[in-house]
């Protein structure tokens, strides 16, 4: 059993064996750092000259914080489980495939057309080395002068 660092009680199974969960960072890969992190300021801007009232702005502000925060919260509470259990059970589905049939196929394929290269190999060096040698030879007395004439 993997040790358990101080201030994470909780754990992730990982294949019969416990891993730990950072609950400050949960994004330690950075795979939405560009992506959703979305502020009141990226979405909507007045620009100098057409502010509406600073009472309307800080309440803006304030009412997109806060419904964003919690609309985020109440889906990933109704979808967060089911929706992980279907991406677990595609992901387990897309290794297995490429375990036990992907990559077969490429090894079964890898193997028949090593045999084809092998005839494809025999056939260059059997008809087109000796022709090509021979045009190398016919050529190779070949010499060209250039003179320049002013």
């Amino acid at each position: 059993m993997a040790e358990i660092k101080p201030n994470s009680a909780e754990q992730k199974f990982k294949g019969g064996i416990t891993k730990e969960i950072d609950l400050v960072n949960r994004d330690p890969n950075r795979i939405n750092e560009d992506v959703v992190k979305v502020d009141f300021e990226d979405v909507i801007a007045e620009p100098e000259g057409t502010y509406s009232l600073d009472g309307v702005w800080k309440t803006s502000v304030t009412v997109f914080t806060v419904a964003k925060y919690w609309c985020y919260r109440i889906l990933s509470a109704i979808f967060g489980v089911p929706l992980s259990l279907i991406w677990g059970f595609y992901f387990a589905c897309l290794s297995f495939c490429h375990i036990w049939a992907i990559m077969p196929c490429i090894k079964s394929y890898l193997i028949e057309i090593q045999c084809v290269n092998r005839i494809f190999s025999l056939c260059i060096h059997t008809f087109c080395d000796p022709f090509y040698e021979a045009l190398g030879k016919v050529f190779s007395d070949i010499r060209i002068n250039l003179h320049k004439e002013i």
